[in-house]
Parts: C-alpha cells; sequence; structure tokens
C-alpha cells in the first residue's frame, strides 16, 4: 500500500517537471531558464528519493545527493551571471 503512495508521489514530481518544460520551452531563456532548470533539479531529487524509498534501493539515495550537489552548484553559477556588478565607490 504505501507502495504506491510513493509511486503516486513520483509520478506528480514527474508532471511537475512535465508542466515545468512545457514553461522552459515557451520562455526565450534568461534567468527564468536558469530558475527552471533548478527546480528541475530539486524537484528530481526529490523525485529520486521517493522512489529510492518505495522500490527500497538505497543506491539511489547516493544519486539523489549528486542531483543536490549539482543543483547548488547551478545555484551558484546563477548568482555569479545574474548578481549585478559594483562599479566604483
Amino acid at each position: 500500500m504505501m507502495a504506491e503512495v510513493f509511486y503516486a508521489a513520483a509520478l506528480a514530481l514527474l508532471a511537475a517537471i512535465g508542466l515545468g518544460l512545457f514553461f522552459l520551452l515557451r520562455e526565450v531563456g534568461g534567468v527564468g531558464g536558469f530558475l527552471a532548470v533548478m527546480l528541475f533539479g530539486t524537484t528530481g531529487t526529490a523525485m529520486t528519493l521517493i522512489l529510492s524509498e518505495a522500490m527500497d534501493f538505497p543506491a539511489l539515495k547516493d544519486v539523489a545527493l549528486t542531483f543536490a550537489l549539482l543543483t547548488g552548484i547551478l545555484g551558484v553559477v546563477l548568482a555569479l551571471r545574474c548578481w549585478p556588478e559594483k562599479t566604483g565607490d
């Protein structure tokens, strides 16, 4: 019974990724694109953790940790690219 709940939650997260991809393809790019990719990373991490519990496959937790680390690096890249630079005093 609990595995079905986990699979339903993973399917809902997959639908959220699909909806985000639809809006990303309609968007021209820029900061919105970076934020959408960060959303994909965090949602993918959550989905991988849920599937790890549903399938009783602990190695997927390592994959989820890798997704989380890559999403964090992407957040730093977003901040460095979009943060306004100081131009003198």
